[in-house]
């Protein structure tokens, strides 16, 4: 298996690349948006397919490069279902797998820094890997004081969820401040300060309530973002450039668009209806699509809440097409005004 260990020195984040050695199909958990242009050379360097974008949890301190990754590549994007990030792919409870090449990532639900945290455990037959995001880290773990976070909570995921593995099951955490880069079970279990078999449940919540730590600086703008798939982060980091939007009450008639679609084939099925002249095309693959589509005809490009919609339209800006417009605030703001359309 070929395995490395990125790092974004601004928040101390791991992002971790996995692929298959012979499929060449490839995992990224915990991407960093600023890191997304590393990350694509690499992938391309390693001659590597990106299938999936896995996040640990909803981060407070960096935005997700998850959604961006999927826009460029057509990976899919998945996070603890408990997390409540609608535009994922694949929301995730324990128990489930997720396949790439010839290897299968194991997912155990370790709530308690926030309440849909998740760890990734890997055995490739000579290795066990765990990627304990911000539930575990090397000799400490993540705050337990907002995010539905709890200091008992985190204790038992710890003891039971990664505990449990072999000992000398290497620990991948999500971040260090402190220059190390990975642990074992066994170290963990005889020296975490936090977490150690030597420390009890008690004695833990009473250490995470006297913590009194400042908020993470990027909290206001990271956790929105993060329930966005990063992708709100994108467009408010280009609202200078302007992106043609109509409400649902000033489109009019919808028969001089060419509707575009761009959410799964779930969310087109699902309590918020579809319209019966769009066309569905997730957003994961649609960048394949539109290099054969006309440049001038206009487009009206439709998504769960306008915040992949606007991505998409500034796109396809950006390769040349001359009218495309965004449904403001997406399907939901149309449901608000109109009612579920009728398809």
């Amino acid at each position: 298996m070929i395995f490395r260990q990125l790092f974004d020195p601004e928040t101390s984040t791991y992002t971790y690349l996995l692929a298959d050695a012979d499929t060449h199909e490839a995992v990224l958990i915990d991407p960093v948006m600023e890191q997304v242009e590393r990350d694509l050379k690499l992938i391309q360097e390693l001659g590597l397919q990106l299938v999936f974008c896995l996040d640990t949890h909803v981060h407070a301190d960096h935005v997700t490069g998850a959604g961006t990754l999927r826009t460029r590549t057509g990976c899919q994007t998945a996070v603890c279902a408990a997390a409540g990030v609608a535009c994922a792919d694949h929301a995730l409870n324990n128990g489930d797998v997720v396949p790439f090449g010839q290897h299968r990532i194991e997912v155990r639900c370790t709530p308690g820094h926030t309440g849909g945290c998740v760890t990734y455990v890997i055995d490739d037959g000579s290795q066990v890997r765990a990627f304990t995001g911000d539930t575990l880290f090397i000799r400490g773990c993540g705050r337990t004081d907002f995010q539905q976070g709890d200091a008992a909570t985190l204790y038992q995921s710890v003891h039971t969820q990664i505990f449990s593995l072999p000992d000398d099951t290497l620990i991948f955490p999500g971040h260090d401040y402190r220059g190390h880069r990975s642990s074992t079970v066994s170290e963990e279990k005889r020296h975490n300060p936090r977490l150690g078999l030597h420390i009890s449940q008690a004695q833990f919540v009473e250490i995470m309530e006297n913590l009194n730590l400042d908020n993470p600086k990027k909290i206001h703008v990271a956790v929105p973002a993060n329930l966005g798939c990063g992708l709100a982060s994108e467009a408010d980091q280009h609202q200078d450039r302007e992106i043609p939007e109509l409400g649902p009450g000033q489109v009019g008639d919808r028969s001089g668009f060419q509707l575009v679609d761009v959410r799964e084939s779930h969310e087109w099925n699902g309590e918020l209806g579809h319209f019966a002249e769009a066309t569905l095309i997730p957003q994961a693959v649609l960048l394949e699509h539109m290099k054969d589509w006309p440049k001038e005809t206009a487009y009206l490009i439709v998504c769960r809440s306008g915040r992949r919609s606007r991505n998409i339209c500034e796109a396809m800006l950006d390769a040349g097409f001359t009218d495309v417009t965004n449904l403001k605030g997406g399907m939901i703001a149309w449901n608000d005004q109109f009612g579920r359309p009728q398809s």
